[in-house]
């Protein structure tokens, strides 16, 4: 068990962060306080104050504490300027400071990408509720055991974990059509046909063409594990919520190709970060 604080925080709400899509580990026990299932081990969130959060947690290496500190600081991405980023790409956008205003808690986690391919190929054609229950399924069969307040958790299980996995194996968790994906990823990965470090280098067009190689991963499959795990803030992931968003908010086309076009014109460098205050506002609103 260690303890870590933050203070001085601005632009920073659990609900907002934790429930708008972005991650499948981690679960509300009431508004100020949210437990989840990290690449650091077992975090709990407590928001004390508007300015305060405390994290309690059983990590996998406690190593120094400053070490810990800054690695959960990158994973909640506290050192980027939201306030900034707001009025930059809400500036003479009524709907977006609207969206801003109902969710502007929201920060982009640094999550691991190899968890986030596997769980963005989960995520296609389902639900949350199904996809985390999966993602829970798949790291309890084959992730390490690891023990916070007397209870189980299960990280995420490496690729040479899953890779013992066959398709059939998968397919008894509850992957439906997926299994064949998840298990041929896990394969590159674990054989080195494939190399997710490499590609977090690759500029945005890059990398997301090269994450297309693998069977499963299409448009907004690249583009959630782009934003969500390898610092690419210029993408937009779209998808029917974000379809409603354009053809009701701004009378745009449906189709990916043209919106694609549309958020890089409007939202540049930081269309990822405005994909997630629309998207969060588009679905709890409407």
């Amino acid at each position: 068990m260690a303890r870590v604080e933050f203070n001085n925080l601005s632009d920073f709400e659990l609900a907002h962060i934790f429930e708008c899509g972005q991650c499948f580990r981690w679960r509300r026990i009431n508004e100020n306080d949210y437990i989840g299932t990290t690449p650091y081990g077992v975090l709990e969130i407590q928001k004390i104050n508007d300015k305060m959060i405390q994290i309690d947690g059983t990590f996998v290496e406690d190593g120094e504490f400053a070490n810990v500190k800054n690695a959960i600081s990158e994973y909640l991405d506290l050192n980027t300027d939201y306030t900034n980023i707001k009025t930059i790409i809400s500036r003479n956008d009524v709907n977006l400071q609207k969206a801003i205003q109902y969710g502007g808690g929201i920060r982009i986690l640094n999550q691991d990408p190899w968890e986030m391919l596997i769980s963005f190929i989960i995520s296609a054609a389902n639900n949350i509720p199904r996809i985390s229950k999966t993602i829970e399924n798949i790291s309890k069969e084959y992730g390490k055991e690891i023990i916070y307040k007397n209870e189980k958790y299960y990280l995420f299980p490496t690729p040479e974990e899953l890779a013992k996995a066959s398709v059939e194996d998968l397919r008894r968790l509850n992957l439906g059509f997926r299994d064949k994906y998840v298990y041929n990823a896990a394969q590159l990965i674990n054989d080195k046909k494939m190399n997710l470090e490499e590609i977090c280098k690759m500029s945005y067009k890059d990398a997301k063409k090269e994450l297309k190689k693998f069977d499963g991963v299409g448009d907004k499959v690249a583009d959630c594990i782009l934003l969500f795990s390898m610092k690419k803030k210029e993408a937009f992931p779209v998808d029917t919520w974000i379809k409603k968003v354009m053809a009701n908010l701004y009378n745009e086309s449906e189709d990916i190709k043209k919106i694609a076009t549309f958020a890089e014109d409007k939202f540049g460098e930081y269309a990822g970060i405005a994909q997630q205050y629309l998207f969060y506002y588009m679905r709890e609103n409407f």
